[in-house]
């Protein structure tokens, strides 16, 4: 972890001056005379699959194992190593983008992986236009969609998902147009497939809007899963004869949906069952399928003219006479991808507004606009008139508007080149203009996000600028990747803080004045305006975090410490309080990376541990006098003791808020009980108390970092619950009894009259708050049973008093 030293500092140390020494050394190792998007050969819009494939590339060509002879080989590829690694993170991405190398102080990175993993198992199915790989942030947004997807969550080293691979892209091929086919590569969305529940690899998952997740367990070859992805796909071929015929079509036309109809005769081929099924899934909602036997209707098979096997697409509002036919469309092929592009292309475009009735149109309905440039540019892909079936129950109408022929409105709007947005039924006031993929499932996840979310595009003349209402602005470029990857996440956050925060966000590359005003300078920065305060926000690009940097907004976690109140709260605090301070100076990188983390914690000690801040460049003065002598310097003050002056200074690795907080909780008092095989026995088996117990092995790490997690349940559930901890080296056969197979393992002992089991109650999370909440769950439940069974002479004592009240 990079340290940031005063001036004069190194002369003064030396344990110091080898530190800077190792740190410019790794520096030199790992640092690029280049730009990082140059080193890899993309564009700084580049999106992470692009980012990939250009790492690979080079990966395979640069590699040392296939340079032995080139003595700068190693030290070339950690360069390109070192972009692809920052760059295909997104917060990494965003301090780079916004700070350079300076901002990566604490991520100097320095490994890769050999040739072969490169070669064979770096992103099996980043190459596959069938299969479409999901990073964390577009997983979401593809499985919300209301299309089925059939996901092979994968990882790179693992042998069966390369033998699996084969299969699952002619499967992908097979099925095309049916359902969407995804990947997840686990080793570089681990979280992800965390918590999707993946603990084993390949794991094939099938998944739609509003469905649980169906996991696949069958044989994996491409029959079985064709067979089992079609269990799934919604179909219906309907067989139409002459008592049903002019009605099923009837009524279609008058919902406006077409027919594609095979007739079938003796002599020549027509579509087998199987391709009218599978034609039935890929027009789902757009065109009903069915089928006529012309050997046993020929009468109305001549009146349609149909004289040989074919498949015939009936539009709706096609006339059937014989008379006119224009509108019918005869098809050639007996091809299901032929059939269903050619239907696709015939169906109808987009409703187009005019100028003049546009305004109304958008002020009494929600609507998902397509702005146009004199042709249609956006909506020319025929699997977006899927979109009219796939937001019907979102009530959203879909339209196309030819800026050419009203361009004050688009200017207006700042829309300048082809784009797509929602308004949300307010006319031309409130609306946001999609940023992400020109693609069926990305435009889905935006129009069903945007219309339930409160975001609105801001420009001039809505900027709120003086608004008395505090606004969160994000200040964005629509090329930026982390920027697109922000945006749902503002969608969220907005939906929680509706009513108490208005959300908007402003192109900086149409309103470069308004950005260079507030002085902009990296993409994307997400400021709070509340009145005449201004807040940056520096978190991740998550809903949560959002949420959590407003909660500490308004309801400050971390106290801002002057030296006043140093003395007064620090210096001077009572005899069982304690604190955790930070020192640290705006400039210094680390100290910003830190700030959320330093936050978080803080919301997590809150009644435990005191925690506050000392800015040292606006207290230069104090913090010398202080000796801090780096940035950030972390503090803990331990409750008073008769020394005149205590403090901790915090020298681990890791500064997230995890390992700082288990850090600060290693200080304070035991709140738990040691118990020995006696006092497990007469007071957590035999007494009248409800128990919460640890048992842990001294040597286990595990069991060491959730200590002060455990003391800090202890500490929450204390009056409630009494918490031990039984040390299971030192009383293995109380644990063995216990049936303790694992460390640590927490195990609940409710008090419940008949004497308690002492195998107890299992507790499989790790976290205090979780493990409070589960227990003050179970005690509700066994307060509510007690109710209902109470004593048999308590009952008759309440019945007596009963009486004696009436």
């Amino acid at each position: 972890m990079g340290v940031w030293l005063n001036k004069g500092d190194c002369v003064r140390d030396l344990k110091r001056i080898v530190l800077c020494f190792l740190i410019v050394s790794m520096a030199i190792v790992v640092g690029t005379d280049q730009d990082f998007y140059s080193l890899l050969g993309v564009s700084r819009s580049a999106s992470s699959r692009e980012i990939r494939q250009a790492f690979k590339k080079l990966a395979l060509k640069l590699h040392p194992d296939k340079n032995p002879n080139d003595p700068n080989a190693h030290g070339d590829f950690l360069k390109i190593n070192r972009a692809y690694e920052v760059l295909k993170d997104e917060d990494l991405r965003k301090k780079y983008d916004k700070y350079g190398e300076k901002g990566l102080a604490d991520n100097q990175g320095g490994q890769y992986e050999s040739w072969n993993y490169y070669h064979y198992d770096f992103g099996i199915y980043d190459d596959d236009p069938e299969i479409i790989t999901l990073d964390r942030r577009e997983f979401d947004a593809a499985v919300n969609s209301g299309e089925l997807w059939f996901v092979n969550f994968y990882s790179p080293g693992c042998s069966h998902c390369h033998d699996l691979a084969p299969t699952w892209r002619d499967f992908a091929k097979e099925v095309d147009g049916l359902l969407r086919i995804g990947a997840v590569n686990c080793g570089d969305d681990r979280m992800l497939c965390q918590r999707k529940g993946v603990n084993s690899y390949p794991s094939l998952f099938i998944f739609r809007s509003g469905m649980a997740a169906v996991k696949y367990h069958g044989n994996r070859s491409k029959e079985d899963l064709v067979r089992f992805a079609m269990q799934h796909v919604r179909t219906t071929v309907t067989e139409l004869w002459t008592g049903n015929f002019v009605n099923s079509i009837q009524t279609a036309f008058a919902a406006g949906i077409g027919w594609l109809i095979t007739f079938c005769s003796k002599e020549e081929d027509c579509l087998t069952s199987q391709t009218r099924l599978r034609l039935s899934g890929m027009l789902d909602g757009l065109v009903n399928v069915g089928w006529m036997d012309c050997a046993t209707h020929d009468n109305l098979c001549k009146s349609l003219d149909i004289k040989t096997s074919t498949a015939v697409y009936f539009p709706s509002g096609a006339t059937l006479s014989n008379k006119e036919k224009t509108k019918i469309d005869f098809l050639n092929s007996l091809d299901a991808k032929e059939i269903y592009l050619e239907i696709m292309n015939n169906l109808p475009d987009f409703e187009l507004l005019s100028a003049s009735t546009l305004e109304d149109r958008l002020a009494h309905h929600r609507w998902l606009l397509f702005f146009d440039f004199g042709q249609n540019q956006n909506s020319n892909d025929p699997e977006l008139k899927k979109l009219k079936t796939l937001l019907k129950n979102e009530h959203i109408q879909i339209g196309r508007l030819d800026c050419s022929s009203a361009p004050d409105i688009c200017s207006n709007l700042y829309i300048f080149q082809p784009c797509l947005a929602v308004f949300k039924g307010q006319g031309t006031k409130d609306y946001e203009i999609h940023h992400g993929k020109m693609i069926l499932y990305d435009v889905l996840a935006f129009a069903k996000e945007s219309v339930n979310s409160h975001v609105t595009t801001l420009g001039p003349q809505n900027f709120p600028a003086n608004d008395r209402e505090p606004w969160l602005v994000d200040f964005f470029a629509p090329w930026c990747p982390p920027c697109r990857a922000l945006l749902p996440e503002l969608r969220k956050a907005s939906k929680h803080l509706y009513g108490q925060l208005k959300f908007g966000t402003l192109d900086c590359t149409v309103h470069e004045g308004l950005c260079s005003m507030y002085n902009i300078q990296a993409y994307p920065t997400t400021v709070v305006f509340n009145q005449s305060n201004v807040h940056e926000y520096e978190g991740h690009h998550s809903a949560e975090q959002i949420l959590e940097f407003i909660e500490d907004l308004r309801n400050p976690s971390v106290v801002s410490l002057t030296p006043t109140t140093f003395n007064q709260l620090v210096k001077q605090r009572k005899h069982d309080e304690v604190w955790m301070i930070d020192f640290y100076s705006p400039w210094c990188h680390p100290c910003q990376i830190l700030m959320p983390e330093w936050k978080r914690m803080a919301r997590t000690l809150t009644g435990l541990i005191n925690v506050g801040s000392v800015d040292c460049q606006q207290y230069h003065s104090f913090c010398a006098q202080e000796n801090v002598q780096r940035y950030p310097e972390i503090r803990f003050f331990p409750q008073k003791s008769k020394k005149a002056y205590e403090y901790y200074s915090y020298n681990g690795w890791n500064r997230d808020a995890y390992s700082l907080r288990i850090w600060g909780l290693g200080f304070l008092p035991q709140a738990s009980i040691d118990l020995t095989p006696q006092t497990f026995n007469e007071k957590v088996l035999q007494g009248k108390h409800h128990w919460v117990v640890d048992f842990y092995a001294p040597w286990c790490g595990p069991c060491q970092n959730f200590a002060p997690e455990f003391e800090l349940l202890a500490r929450m559930i204390k009056g409630k619950v009494k918490a031990g901890k039984v040390d299971c080296q030192t009383y293995a056969q109380t644990c063995q009894n216990a049936g303790i197979r694992a460390y640590p393992t927490v195990k609940f002992y409710p008090y419940e009259r008949a004497k308690k089991n002492i195998w107890g109650e299992q507790i499989d999370v790790r976290d205090a708050r979780e493990i409070a909440a589960l227990i003050y769950k179970k005690l509700e439940t066994l307060q509510n049973q007690g109710k209902r069974n109470k004593h048999p002479e308590e009952l008759k004592k309440n019945c007596t008093a009963i009486n004696w009240s009436l």
